[in-house]
């Protein structure tokens, strides 16, 4: 862990429990308890080296080619995720709201990839085949234990932050980069039908979080913070020549 979780900006500490959490805000959400909980990741993951670099367009080419090419990698396992959650969704409109959004990944997302690795240079099997990190591999294993081993809540639970970080970083960035790769990765993940598709996300598992047991809500908890850790370290790791 990058710190000690459950503690909220000011660094007093988030209760364990979202029944505990609920108790002391009238308004509380259930999506907001687990951000918070899962700091300070969270800061790590939203405003980092990484994310500040590229919004400035100061991120450098071998970094974010290092990074793109694991995340290449890693769109496969989030696909077959959000195969389970159209699965698992409890109502026709949300598996509809899914399928849209695997269509987005598979399709106009791809292409950016495509795009993206002729400007970098990355060879054929690099793109098909690459080496994967220890951090890609725990991130793929953790999204597949999730949807294989849990249900429509256990998914959301890592689904949620996944979107959520990237939202949140890409609505800080003031200007676009000048590089089209840089340019355009922060488009993909700041524009009004993202927001509003991570805000439905963030609907659906605040509904499910809250009709479930304590037991099931700390299994969120854990997986929605070893998410956010995560990606803390996935960002880190594109450095590591």
């Amino acid at each position: 862990m990058t710190g000690v979780r459950g503690h909220d900006d000011g660094g007093s500490a988030v209760p364990e429990t979202f029944i505990e959490y609920a108790a002391e805000r009238p308004d509380a959400r259930a999506t907001d308890w687990l951000r918070e909980r899962s700091e300070p990741d969270w800061r790590a993951a939203t405003e980092g080296g990484f994310v500040r670099e590229l919004g400035a367009g100061e991120l450098d080419d071998e970094v974010f080619r290092r990074y793109l090419v694991q995340d290449y990698a890693f769109v496969g396992e989030l696909a077959s995720l959000i195969g389970y959650a159209i699965g698992d969704a409890p109502t026709i409109a949300a598996k509809r709201r899914l399928t849209d959004f695997l269509g987005t990944i598979t399709n106009e997302e791809d292409d950016y990839f495509e795009r993206s690795f002729n400007a970098l240079d990355v060879p054929a099997d690099e793109r098909r085949d690459p080496e994967l990190t220890a951090t890609t591999r725990a991130l793929c294993d953790l999204l597949g234990r999730a949807s294989r081993e849990g249900g429509y809540a256990e998914t959301l639970a890592v689904f949620v932050p996944a979107e959520w970080v990237y939202l949140t970083w890409a609505e800080r960035v003031k200007e676009a980069p000048s590089e089209f790769y840089l340019a355009e990765w922060v488009d993909l993940h700041d524009n009004p039908e993202f927001a509003s598709f991570v805000g439905w996300l963030r609907e659906e598992l605040d509904r499910e979080l809250g009709e479930t047991s304590t037991r099931r809500q700390c299994r969120i908890d854990r997986l929605f913070g070893r998410t956010v850790e995560l990606e803390v370290a996935f960002f880190r790791t594109a450095y590591e020549g």
